[in-house]
């Protein structure tokens, strides 16, 4: 015990990331393997490769209106925020039109 707290085995600060589930091993890296394959083709403008993602985003305005900037000081904005929705980004791209 170190001043008074009880050590424990967790450590919740302590974390590991990864890709492949542990259990689906195999399907996902033939899954992952045919996507590769695909991005490995050479550049064809008559059969492009096209990739797609999506990222969803909060739609926030300020809870204050920010205080102006002076000379000498910076713009003040307050921590609060008013959330007004969500909505999903949707990006299209041809990485190998470059």
């Amino acid at each position: 015990m170190v001043h008074g707290v009880k050590k424990t085995p967790l450590k919740p600060h302590l974390k590991t990331d990864w890709c492949i589930p542990p259990k689906q091993n195999a399907e996902f890296v033939a899954k992952m393997e045919d996507v590769l394959v695909v991005y490995a083709r050479p550049y064809n403008p008559d059969n492009p490769v096209v990739c797609m993602d999506e990222k969803p985003y909060q739609l926030l305005d300020e809870a204050r209106e920010p205080l102006p900037i002076k000379p000498g000081s910076t713009e003040k904005i307050d921590y609060e925020y008013v959330r007004k929705g969500t909505c999903s980004i949707f990006l299209f791209t041809e990485p190998l039109a470059g």
